[in-house]
C-alpha cells in the first residue's frame, strides 16, 4: 500500500471511531429512560448534548488545524473523547452522564473538522471530491457502528459496556492516525503559512455561495437526525411492539450511505451539485411520508430512502463546499460543521417537543417543514452553475 493508501485507511478509521460515539446511545434511548427515571426529552441529551459540544468547540479547532500541525491535535482530542466514554460507564448519575458526552462533544472536533481540513489542504484538488466522499462514508460507518454497539452486539441491558469498547477504538485508531499520517517540514510551514492573509471567519460567512453551504448543511441534519433519535419510540410501540435488538437491526439502513457518499460526490462533478441538491430533497420528502405507514415494509424503504437523501445531501454540499475555497479550509470547515450540528442538535430537541404533543406523527410533520431549505439551496446552486457555463462559453478562447 503507497503513502496516499495508508493515510486514506488512517483517516478512514479514525473518523469512523469518532462518529462511533456521537449516537452510541441513540438504539437505547428507552433503557436509559427507565433507568434513570427521566423523561423522553430528558434522556435525549444524551445524544443531543454531544452535538452541542461539537457545535461549541467547532470553530476552535478549525481555528487552531489551519494553524498547528495535526498530530498533537489528535493526540488531546483522542484522549478526552475516551475518557469521557470510561466516565459515561462508570456513573449512575444521570447528570453526570451528560456531562461526560459534552466532554466527548467539545473534543470530536479535534479528530474530524481538523481531518477534514488538512485533507482538504493537502490533497489535489482532482481528488478532493472523491476523497471527501470517502470521508462521509467514513462518518457514516461510526454512526453505525455506534449504533450496533449501543443497542446489538452488547445486549441493551449492558450498554455501559459499549462505551468501554467504543473508548477503546478511539485510542486504537489515534495511535494509528498518528503513527500514519505523514508528519514533514513541508505541512509545518504550510500550517504556518495559512495564518497570513487569509480568510476570518465572518468573512467566510459574508459569502453567500458559502452561507447557502452552511444553512444546507443545517438543514439536512435538522431533518435525519431526529428520524433515527425517535425510531425506538416509534417501533417499539404499537402497530410494531419491536424489542430493541430488533429496532437496532433497522438502523443496518444505514450501510447504504457507505455506498453513496463517494458516488454523490461523482455524481455531483457529472450534473452538477444543484441538481443533486433537489433530487435529494425530493426523495427525502418522500421517504418521509412513508414512515408515517403502519407497515414494517413501508418503514424499512422509508428509511433507505431518508438515508439516500439526506448522504446524497450532505456529500454534495461538503463537496461544493470545498471545491469553492481557495484557502482556510480549516475554518471553512469548522464552519460548515458548525452549521451542520446545530441543525442537528435543533432537530432533535425540536422534535422532541413534537413527539410528546403530536407523538411520531408530529415528528414527521416537524421535519418536513424543514425541507424547503435543502429544495430552495438546490435551486440557487443550479441557477448559480448555469451562469457559470454561459460566462465560460462567452469568454474567448485563448490563443494558439
Amino acid at each position: 500500500m503507497n503513502k496516499l493508501g495508508k493515510m486514506q485507511v488512517a483517516v478512514f478509521a479514525l473518523v469512523s471511531a469518532s462518529f462511533t460515539n456521537i449516537y452510541l446511545t441513540q438504539p437505547v434511548l428507552p433503557v436509559l429512560q427507565r433507568e434513570f427515571c427521566v423523561s423522553p426529552v430528558q434522556v435525549s441529551l444524551t445524544v443531543s448534548f454531544v452535538i452541542l459540544g461539537i457545535v461549541f468547540s467547532n470553530l476552535f479547532f478549525g481555528y487552531l488545524s489551519d494553524r498547528h500541525p495535526i498530530h498533537p491535535i489528535l493526540m488531546v482530542g483522542g484522549f478526552f473523547v475516551a475518557a469521557g466514554g470510561v466516565i459515561c460507564s462508570l456513573t449512575h448519575d444521570f447528570n453526570l452522564l451528560v456531562g461526560a458526552r459534552l466532554l466527548q462533544g467539545l473534543f470530536i472536533p479535534a479528530l474530524t473538522t481538523s481531518l477534514a481540513a488538512w485533507l482538504a489542504r493537502t490533497l489535489p484538488v482532482e481528488r478532493l471530491s472523491v476523497v471527501m466522499g470517502s470521508y462521509v462514508s467514513a462518518t457514516i460507518l461510526g454512526g453505525l457502528g455506534g449504533r450496533l454497539l449501543g443497542g446489538w452486539i452488547h445486549p441493551p441491558l449492558h450498554w455501559r459496556y459499549a462505551f468501554i469498547s467504543a473508548a477503546a477504538l478511539i485510542i486504537v485508531t489515534t495511535v494509528l492516525a498518528v503513527l500514519m499520517l505523514p508528519s514533514t517540514e513541508k505541512e509545518a510551514v504550510a500550517a504556518a503559512r495559512s495564518t497570513n492573509g487569509k480568510e476570518t471567519y465572518l468573512s467566510l460567512l459574508k459569502k453567500k455561495e458559502l452561507l447557502l453551504i452552511y444553512v444546507c448543511g443545517a438543514g439536512s441534519l435538522l431533518i435525519f437526525s431526529p428520524v433515527f433519535n425517535y425510531l425506538p419510540y416509534r417501533l417499539s410501540h404499537p402497530p410494531f411492539n419491536l424489542p430493541t435488538e430488533l429496532i437496532t437491526l433497522v438502523y443496518l439502513v444505514y450501510i447504504l450511505g457507505i455506498f453513496l457518499g463517494p458516488m454523490a460526490g461523482k455524481l455531483s462533478s457529472r450534473f452538477g451539485g444543484g441538481i443533486m441538491l433537489i433530487c435529494s430533497s425530493l426523495l427525502l420528502g418522500a421517504s418521509l411520508l412513508l414512515l408515517l405507514l403502519p407497515s414494517m415494509t413501508a418503514v424499512i424503504v422509508g428509511l433507505l430512502g431518508v438515508c439516500a437523501g439526506f448522504f446524497s445531501l450532505h456529500t454534495v454540499a461538503v463537496v461544493l463546499l470545498n471545491r469553492k475555497l481557495t484557502c482556510s479550509h480549516g475554518k471553512a470547515n469548522a464552519l460548515y460543521v458548525l452549521f451542520y450540528y446545530t441543525g442537528g442538535w435543533l432537530g432533535i430537541t425540536g422534535a422532541g417537543f413534537a413527539y410528546e404533543y403530536a407523538d411520531w406523527r408530529g415528528v414527521i410533520t416537524f421535519l418536513l417543514s424543514f425541507l424547503i431549505i435543502p429544495f430552495s439551496i438546490g435551486c440557487f446552486e443550479k441557477k448559480a452553475e448555469a451562469n457559470r457555463r454561459i460566462t465560460e462559453a462567452e469568454l474567448p478562447s485563448p490563443p494558439a
